[in-house]
């Protein structure tokens, strides 16, 4: 939150300048950047930043793009930065109403060229360290202790026999999505396999789940859920954009679902190795497939500690929609599929979005020492008690 409030204090009034550079009134201005974050899910905090600005910038406008830009730099690449993007375009098209091409090539360019350098800061995301890379051993230990932990993994929740697609990780089969499919069973869920063999990340699987999904939809008359493990999230992804209609929601665990023509990953040789050609013949109609945010509720599960992919590749926008969520957990990229947090998480906002309901990022009180969200609170909370000078009467 405390990013939030020092990039969007500046933001807020860079997309203000815009419309009163357009004519607007400074307190119409403020009404139309607005109604533009109604979906924020920090709409609240943006609102009172608004309601703040009380000067006329519009003549430093450029001071504000340049200012906007440098925090952008400073706080490093976001997926989050697209909210800004979409922002600036929604207010540039209200504004273009009554105005000539000529009048709106200044505002337009002001658009772009807050478009172009965010791209550039976000191709600077490094790959995983060494140190993240090493400690992917780590699955091989998540995935013996996962025979002795499953037995008391909670089952509370129960589904009505809602279908769930299951597509692998990239080199894995439907294997490596076993004990996921287990748990989702025992909770009443209708699990499919993706019935390919192995996942080698290629275009040509999406006209077979494509057809798929059809079948399940058919079957079952109602939408259907899907999820993707790394280069499986990938397809979860592309179809939930090509048919939003069909598909209920996606959960990514630790996939690349942006930027991924400029991905870094320590793992190229081995990538270039199966796919028997250099990473740079991609499919780019196929990759540029991933870049929209599918029209359906969003889950992405990943790691910080991830030594595959960069984290930051695997999380969605969650401030462009209040349906996206970013869940962290602890654990190995490789590990994942056999991760007691991941398997609770796939379950809990399965059945979470199904029902329309909100929940907090973990269930029980036990579950939430699971996560990393739980012990970064316990550590404010605990340097907050510690800083309070206690009053003397």
């Amino acid at each position: 939150m405390e990013e939030i409030q020092i990039l969007y204090r500046i933001f807020t009034r860079l997309a203000t300048a815009l419309g009163v550079l357009n004519g607007l009134s400074l307190k119409d201005a403020k009404e139309l950047v607005c109604q533009q974050i109604k979906d924020h899910p920090f709409e609240k905090e943006v609102k009172i930043l608004i309601n703040n600005i009380n000067t006329d910038e519009h003549e430093i406008i450029e001071q504000l793009l340049e200012e906007t830009i440098l925090i952008c730099e400073e706080l490093g690449s976001s997926r989050n930065y697209i909210t800004l993007e979409k922002i600036l375009e929604q207010i540039a098209m209200s504004l273009s109403n009554g105005h000539s091409k000529e009048e709106q090539k200044y505002t337009n360019s002001i658009v772009n060229r807050f478009r172009k350098e965010i791209t550039i800061i976000n191709k600077k995301i490094p790959q995983p360290p060494l140190f993240n890379m090493i400690m992917e051993t780590r699955s091989l230990l998540e995935w013996s202790s996962i025979y002795c932990l499953y037995p008391f993994i909670p089952k509370r929740m129960i589904s009505k026999g809602r279908p769930v697609l299951l597509i692998p990780p990239y080199l894995g089969d439907d294997y490596s999505t076993s004990f996921v499919r287990k748990y989702l069973k025992s909770l009443g869920f209708k699990t499919y396999k993706w019935d390919l063999g192995f996942n080698m990340v290629k275009s040509h699987y999406i006209p077979r789940l494509e057809e798929k999904l059809h079948d399940i939809y058919q079957e079952h008359n109602e939408k259907v859920s899907i999820v993707g493990w790394s280069g499986g999230g990938i397809f979860a992804k592309i179809i939930a954009n090509r048919h939003p209609d069909q598909v209920e929601q996606i959960l990514t665990i630790g996939s690349p679902i942006w930027g991924v023509m400029d991905m870094k990953t320590p793992v190229y040789g081995l990538l270039e190795f199966f796919r028997g050609k250099s990473l740079k013949e991609r499919n780019e109609r196929f990759l540029a497939e991933l870049e929209p945010i599918p029209k359906v509720p969003v889950t992405c599960i990943y790691t910080k500690t991830d030594g595959l992919v960069p984290w930051k590749h695997c999380i969605e926008a969650n401030t462009s929609r209040k349906d996206i969520k970013n869940i962290e957990v602890f654990g190995s990229h490789t590990g994942m599929g056999a991760n007691v947090s991941v398997l609770l998480v796939t379950a809990n906002m399965l059945s979470a979005n199904i029902q329309g309901k909100k929940i907090r990022d973990v269930g029980s009180n036990i579950e939430r020492f699971l996560y990393p969200n739980f012990w970064n609170k316990v550590r404010k909370t605990f340097k907050t008690k510690k800083t309070v000078t206690p009053v003397v009467k």
